[in-house]
């Protein structure tokens, strides 16, 4: 059993990746973000749905800025190029991704 809010022992820095599951061709993993993260730009393989349990983010996809609030989900296909721009510091952004990878 896993409670999707109860906070890991993150660094003020970094964010934190714990996958909760990985089955076939999907992985679904929990991000908590420290407040004020901004990453480098990403353009993974795999298509990725994104849902905000907790907090307020934005990103930026390719040539336009999202906003999101608790409860949004957005969906990511490969190849997109994104970053997150601002997390939120009270509550922290805590994030439910869902990695779909290509059938081999």
């Amino acid at each position: 059993m896993q409670n999707l809010f109860k906070p890991a022992k993150i660094s003020a820095e970094e964010e934190f990746f714990e996958t909760l599951l990985q089955c076939g061709n999907v992985s679904i993993e929990k991000i908590q973000s420290p407040p004020s993260t901004h990453t480098e730009t990403y353009d993974q393989e795999q298509d990725e749905w994104i849902a905000l349990l907790q907090g307020q983010a934005s990103l930026q996809m390719e040539d336009r800025v999202v906003i999101l609030q608790r409860g949004d989900t957005l969906f990511i296909p490969a190849h997109t190029p994104h970053r997150v721009l601002e997390t939120s510091t009270d509550p922290t952004c805590i994030w439910l991704a869902v990695h779909i990878h290509a059938s081999p």
